[in-house]
């Protein structure tokens, strides 16, 4: 996995080697529109890509599959026949399901480590690592407005924050019978090349004022920002 704030520093001159022709500033940035704004964590458990300018949003079969569960019965059995919303109406809410959208991404590294040396004990270090991760990301979620969380990296020599703004008003739009989407089960799962649809379709929808609020059917669908 590469890290977006990195990716300059890190891979970007590996990446242009292999053919890449973005430049770092299209992958992730946190003033202009770039690809960090058209990928998201999907319920915490998976990833996905907006494919529209409303929203619409691409994962992975295994990933919606709970939801598709979970609106399937013995009269509509979604996940043995498949689900195909025809209009905008017939899309499916999800109320357990969230999508986190990166805000930016900061290396915090100074802010968690000061103070600390070689003299520091273990169980000092561990205690104030602990604090002041909770109190940088307590600080940065703006009352509640942001999901914000501090990560480890390099054996704990360097401390990122990733900021998301969070949406919870995520929709079923369709998805293939179980028999196209978790064709090869799990096997499959790990291998390339894969003969399976192994995808499914939500829509993200926000507030009229395009902030993130719960299900409403005032709500609009989400225009991503790449």
């Amino acid at each position: 996995m590469w890290l977006p704030l990195l990716i300059k520093r890190l891979n970007h001159t590996d990446m242009q080697k292999q053919g890449l022709q973005l430049t770092a500033e299209e992958i992730y940035s946190v003033n202009n529109s770039s690809l960090k704004d058209a990928i998201v964590q999907f319920g915490g458990f998976c990833t996905g890509e907006f494919v529209s300018a409303e929203g619409l949003l691409l994962t992975n079969h295994h990933c919606g599959y709970s939801a598709i569960q979970s609106h399937s019965s013995t009269e509509n059995d979604y996940l043995t026949d498949g689900f195909w919303a025809k209009s905008k109406e017939q899309e499916l809410s999800n109320p357990s399901l969230f999508v986190d959208i990166l805000v930016r991404m900061e290396d915090v590294t100074a802010q968690v480590l000061e103070g600390i040396n070689n003299n520091t004990s273990e169980q000092e270090r561990a205690q104030k690592v602990g604090q002041r991760v909770q109190a940088i990301a307590k600080e940065a979620s703006s009352n509640g407005q942001y999901v914000s969380y501090v990560r480890d990296f390099f054996n704990g020599n360097e401390y990122y924050m990733f900021v998301y703004e969070r949406f919870t008003d995520v929709r079923l739009v369709g998805a293939p019978p179980s028999s196209v989407g978790k064709y090869g089960g799990d096997t499959d799962n790990w291998m390339w090349p894969r003969h399976t649809g192994d995808f499914a379709m939500f829509r993200v929808y926000m507030a009229p004022d395009g902030k993130p609020a719960t299900y409403s059917q005032n709500n609009v669908p989400y225009k991503p920002k790449h």
